[in-house]
């Protein structure tokens, strides 16, 4: 006969005034963590008390029970109950709620009660801030009674919203918080589920990669256009903006992109027609224009606004309170952060003074445009002042100009004829980019040709920039082409640098071309030496005589350098007469050693491969060598399942700091014995001039004309 199951029985319970309660030693919590004691005070305040304390009788020496009750586990709520009897807001006769124990060990009850506690998971706080919400309390409401600040509430709010499915793979944990997170940053549960589903199958679900899947059809607030337009106009046209509350996301992303572009457009389309009312002949908008879009054309010179009286007395003030800020702080090793503040701001106004509009000749006004765009820092940036050939002046005299200009409804000197009102053809738009289609070819194919031309085109900018900072190569190079055009008859059309001298146009315009550092670097080499150069071009011998052999000479390499023509140039072109394709390789094949002497690195300027500027522009295959390349097998076989955009985008990443290049921005493989080396300066170009040329003329230094 089986025995019978004894039962257990439970410890009593009952209600023991708080006065005749005392704190016992045998609590083995003795480091203090999570709530504090005045949080969960307030809490009591507004709950009462959730958990009985476990006491045990205090008893004499003899064993007798004195009527106290120590508490061995539940310290913190006796010392939470104690704070409220202090603050007078319970009775210290208060009864409270006790489990009355009379057998094992205290500390044992005291660890078991510590040890058995189960936190709660943090999808049940999710989901029960949401209920709590749904149930009619406020945000701040909720933090308030959870001891939290209102932005947490909102993270967890948010985390609540993530799509079901999502929540029971994170509670099954076959997800992390970090990935639930990443989630959360877009509200459409079926592209959360998609997305989920592709990252799972993969090693490719870090939370920075769902952030960028999910976030891939949108654009930045950071972008320029968004910070023309500004988030406040864009949302009140109706436009979504999506944020992340985990990770600082840069004022989030605007998920309505042709809302946007149509705003800027007719943003931008405004602009120029207020423009228009200053009597140009056109105006070309776009968000931005491509690097060199003002080649070919001439620039007017126009004359500073002139400063009211008004603004002649604030640049006065402002130019004397600047002169005393250096004279009182001239022995100062540092200045103080007001005073560094404040110079700035008379730097910002200064500035502001000379970056005001310019008066331009009506009679060129009329004939000449305007470039209506969107600066890097979201700015209307507004370039005036551009003649094109076709608009020169007619000249005077010659009866077939006058005749069609005033058909035209101008004089010949291009003034408008009286009666007749010019109005600005304002054109909208940019070079559209070819796409490029999808190819699941397992082949590796040639790269395409407009592709490896915008590759040159990077390659030939970050070569002028490097042979202008090498006058002595500069010379050489410059010396070899005439050579070339002296003894080889039909080289001088061949060679990389096309001295006449002759700027080559970029027929592509790739991604990023004009925000390089190249451009940046060789725009502000030009606008250094414009600025020094006289305006009339009578003055320039006597001025280029003024600079001593060093000048001369970065001159000399600057000029050089715009010379440079290191592009590729696909079949379509040969067919026109421009340069055979055996021409074309001998270009490429000098560039290579004009790079070589240089020590030109296109990783040092910047260049890496993107989505944009190459990955997105090749077949699978050739990324998936790329990858392999750079960083071996193992990286390419991450990413070889992928579709040809994830690929694109995973290789980015993985080839980001590796330095790896596409062959058209490699330099050549040669033996060591064929690497010129920069030779040192000509004597004629040095700083001693007269006594190598030996003229009896110390004091004229001498320049070289090339014609």
């Amino acid at each position: 006969m089986a025995s019978a199951v004894q039962k257990i029985k439970l410890s009593p319970s009952r209600d023991i005034p708080f006065n005749k309660l005392v704190l016992s030693q045998s609590n083995v919590r003795r480091v203090k963590a999570g709530i504090s004691v005045d949080q969960l005070a307030e809490s009591i305040a507004q709950r009462t008390l959730l958990q009985s304390l476990n006491v045990r009788a205090v008893v004499d020496a003899d064993g007798v029970e004195t009527g106290m009750f120590e508490v061995p586990a539940g310290g913190r709520r006796y010392r939470a109950l104690e704070l409220l009897v202090k603050q007078k807001r319970m009775a210290k006769t208060q009864p409270v709620p006790c489990v009355v124990r009379d057998g094992g060990i205290a500390e044992d009850d005291s660890l078991a009660e510590n040890d058995e506690r189960v936190g709660l998971h943090p999808l049940d706080q999710f989901r029960t801030f949401k209920l709590l919400r749904d149930g009619g309390m406020s945000e701040e409401d909720i933090a308030a009674r959870h001891f939290v600040t209102p932005a947490i509430v909102k993270q967890r709010l948010r985390l609540a919203s993530v799509s079901p499915k999502l929540h029971d793979v994170y509670a099954a944990d076959d997800m992390t918080l970090e990935q639930l997170m990443a989630f959360s940053v877009v509200a459409d549960h079926a592209r959360q589920e998609q997305v989920w589903d592709s990252v799972s199958s993969s090693q490719l679900d870090e939370p920075y990669q769902i952030r960028r899947m999910l976030t891939e059809n949108t654009v930045r607030a950071s972008d320029r256009r968004a910070q023309f337009i500004g988030l406040a106009a864009y949302e009140q046209a109706g436009g979504a903006v999506m944020r992340d509350l985990f990770e600082h996301d840069d004022g989030g992303w605007l998920q309505d992109v042709p809302l946007l572009d149509r705003l800027v457009t007719e943003k931008l389309k405004a602009e120029a027609e207020t423009i228009a009312a200053e009597g140009w002949k056109w105006i070309a908008v776009a968000v931005d224009f491509p690097y060199g879009h003002t080649d070919g054309l001439r620039e007017l010179d126009g004359e500073p606004v002139d400063l009211t009286t008004d603004e002649q007395a604030t640049l006065e003030a402002l130019n004397a309170e600047y002169a005393k800020i250096e004279q009182d702080y001239q022995d100062a090793d540092e200045l103080p952060d007001e005073i560094d503040q404040r110079l700035g701001e008379i730097e910002a106004a200064r500035s502001a003074f000379d970056a005001r509009s310019l008066r331009y000749d009506p009679a060129n006004v009329a004939r000449a445009g305007v470039f209506v765009s969107i600066d890097a820092e979201g700015v209307l940036s507004i370039d005036r002042g551009y003649v094109r050939p076709e608009d020169e002046a007619s000249v005077v005299g010659d009866p077939d100009s006058e005749a069609d200009a005033a058909a035209e409804g101008q004089t010949g000197n291009g003034q408008t004829v009286a009666g007749s009102v010019q109005r600005a053809v304002i054109t909208v738009g940019g070079a559209p980019i070819e796409p490029v289609e999808e190819d699941d070819d397992d082949t590796v194919k040639p790269l395409p040709d407009r592709l490896i031309t915008e590759l040159t085109a990077h390659r030939t900018l970050a070569l002028r920039d490097a042979l202008a900072n090498e006058p002595a190569i500069a010379f050489q190079a410059v010396l070899h082409n005439f050579v070339l055009a002296t003894f080889y008859r039909f080289a001088s059309s061949s060679g990389c640098l096309e001295i006449a001298i002759r700027t080559p146009t970029f027929p592509a315009q790739a991604p990023g071309l004009k925000e390089s550092t190249s451009a940046r670097t060789i725009d502000a080499r030009h606008d250094g030496w414009k600025a020094r150069l006289p305006k009339d071009e009578s003055d320039l011998w006597d001025a280029l005589t003024a600079l001593d052999g060093s000048a001369q000479a970065s001159l000399f390499a600057y000029c050089a350098s715009s010379a440079v023509n290191a592009l590729y140039e696909p079949a379509n072109r040969y067919n026109e007469g421009r340069v055979s394709a055996h021409g074309v390789r001998r270009r490429l094949d000098q560039a290579d050693v004009l790079a070589r002497a240089v020590g030109l690195d296109m990783v040092a300027v910047g260049w890496k491969p993107t989505v944009d500027n190459y990955l997105g522009r090749i077949t699978k295959p050739r990324i998936l060598e790329a990858v392999r390349e750079a960083k071996g097998e193992p990286s390419a076989q991450l990413i070889d399942h992928l579709k040809k955009a994830d690929m694109a985008r995973e290789a980015e990443r993985l080839l980001g700091d590796t330095g790896w290049l596409p062959e058209p921005l490699r330099l050549a493989e040669t033996d060591a014995a064929q690497q010129a080396e920069g030779e040192p300066l000509p004597a004629f170009l040095g700083e001693d001039d007269d006594e190598v040329l030996g003229d009896g003329d110390e004091d004229q230094p001498h320049v070289i004309a090339a014609e």
